[in-house]
């Protein structure tokens, strides 16, 4: 690997270094991963700094509170682990478990076409969120859509979301559109 590290589109976003713990250079982690403790699996990390990903050796890791710490190779100082917060872990995706059927990766649905079962556009997905109780789907109308609108919808497989079809592109929501 080159100094620069390796090319985002090899890296897939599994965490975010949150904040500092302790005086000697852990770091706050936060996981998508479930269960979150599986972000300690997924080696070498790499963080990303400007526009550029670079490589980091975990020497470290352990549940803290309601939290995941995480102590990074060469990092012995609070100051230094400061410099970190905010920047999002990458690992490179062959880490990562193929997904079962009828289980997405929320890179594959960013980006697929939405409509309604009469085959009404909504736009596309834009971005996915968390919120807590169940994930939802931030989908933008564009000018082959429905309207201009956005819409957050629910990731509810078999309830709201009826069919995803990643081959074609699409999915297709048992939604109000005026919702």
């Amino acid at each position: 690997m080159t100094g620069r590290g390796q090319a985002s589109s090899e890296l897939e976003v599994v965490g975010r270094i949150l904040g500092v713990h302790g005086v000697k250079g852990w770091v706050k982690v936060y996981s998508h991963t479930d269960p979150r403790e599986n972000l300690q699996r997924y080696q070498p990390w790499h963080l990303k700094q400007g526009a550029h990903w670079k490589p980091v050796k975990v020497t470290g890791f352990r549940p803290q509170g309601k939290g995941l710490i995480a102590k990074l190779d060469g990092i012995d100082e609070r100051e230094v682990a400061a410099s970190l917060v905010g920047q999002d872990i990458g690992v490179p995706r062959d880490l990562l478990p193929q997904s079962g059927d009828g289980e997405y990766y929320w890179r594959d649905l960013v980006g697929l076409r939405v409509s309604l079962a009469d085959g009404r556009d909504l736009g596309k997905v834009a971005q996915m969120m968390e919120t807590g109780a169940n994930d939802v789907m931030v989908v933008r109308g564009d000018r082959d859509s429905l309207d201009r609108r956005e819409r957050l919808i629910p990731w509810l497989p078999d309830d709201v979301v009826t069919d995803v079809n990643l081959a074609e592109g699409r999915m297709t929501v048992d939604w109000d559109p005026d919702f």
